[in-house]
C-alpha cells in the first residue's frame, strides 16, 4: 500500500484529531526542554506536521525524511514558513556520510515493517555521545486497559480502525519498547509517559475541559509511561 494512501488520517478533521494535537505539540516541548538549539538533528517522518515545525524554528540544523509526497506537500502547505529540510525517501533507503547529534522517530515504529532494522541502522547515523529520542503509542494506558476491561478492546494490544487508517503496524509496553531499543544497540537514559489519558477520546471532548487540565495530564504522565497514552524514551548507542 502507498503511503500516500494514509494522507485523510494526517488532515485536520480526522477523527482523533484531539489526541493529536495534545500528543504532538507535547512530546516535542520534552525533546526541545532536553536538548540544544545547536544540536544537529535528524527527524524520521512529517506525519502530521506538528513536531517538524517545532523543531525547525528551534533548532539551526534540522532535516526531516518522509517518503510521501503527499504528505510533504500537504506540510509545506499547512507550514509554508517552515525551515525545515525535507529528504523525500523511505527510512530503509537513506544514507548519509553526516552524523547527527540528535535523531529523533516520532511515532514512527509503529508504523514500520522492520522497526529493529531501522533502529540499528539510524544507531550508526549518531555521533559519539549522540541521543535518539524514540516515541511509540501506549499499548497499557490507561484508556486502554479500562476499554479491554469493559470489554470495548479484545485485549490492549489489538489495533483499532483509527490505528488502521494511521497505517498502525503494533502498539508498544515499557517492556516490549526497551527491549526492542536494547536489542538494537542502545542504553535506554530516560522513560517517559506522554498525556494521562483516562477514557475515549469522544468523552474527552464531551466533557469541554480547560488548556490547564490537558496540561496537567501531560506533566503527570511524564512519571507514569506504563499508564499514559504514549512513551517517549531517550537512549544512546551502547555500542
Amino acid at each position: 500500500m502507498s503511503l500516500d494512501s494514509h494522507l485523510p488520517a494526517y488532515k485536520s478533521d480526522f477523527a482523533y484529531q484531539f489526541d493529536n494535537e495534545i500528543i504532538l505539540n507535547w512530546y516535542p516541548r520534552r525533546i526541545m526542554a532536553l536538548t540544544e538549539p545547536s544540536n544537529d538533528v535528524l527527524e524520521l517522518g512529517i506525519g502530521h506536521g506538528y513536531s517538524c515545525n517545532h523543531f525547525s524554528e528551534y533548532f539551526e540544523s534540522y532535516t526531516v525524511i518522509d517518503g510521501s509526497e503527499s504528505v510533504i506537500s500537504n506540510f509545506r502547505e499547512v507550514f509554508p514558513s517552515s525551515k525545515a529540510e525535507i529528504v523525500e525517501g523511505f527510512f530503509e533507503d537513506f544514507s548519509s556520510e553526516r552524523k547527527f547529534d540528535i535523531i529523533i522517530m516520532g511515532f514512527v515504529l509503529e508504523h514500520v515493517a522492520q522497526p529493529a532494522d531501522i533502529l540499528r541502522k539510524y544507531r550508526e547515523l549518531l555521533v559519539p555521545g549522540g541521543r535518539c529520542f524514540v516515541s511509540v503509542p501506549n499499548a497499557e494506558s490507561l484508556h486502554r486497559r479500562f476499554g479491554a476491561a469493559a470489554g470495548l478492546l479484545d485485549n490492549v494490544l489489538a489495533l483499532g480502525e483509527g490505528d488502521l487508517v494511521l497505517g498502525h503496524r503494533r502498539y508498544y509496553t515499557v517492556d516490549s519498547l526497551t527491549t526492542e531499543l536494547e536489542e538494537a544497540g542502545y542504553s535506554i537514559l530516560r522513560k517517559e509517559g506522554i498525556f494521562l489519558k483516562p477514557i475515549t477520546t469522544k468523552q474527552m471532548i464531551s466533557l469541554e475541559l480547560g488548556r490547564d487540565i490537558i496540561d496537567g495530564m501531560c506533566k503527570v504522565a511524564v512519571d507514569y509511561p506504563e499508564l499514559s497514552a504514549g512513551l517517549l524514551f531517550e537512549a544512546a548507542s551502547a555500542r
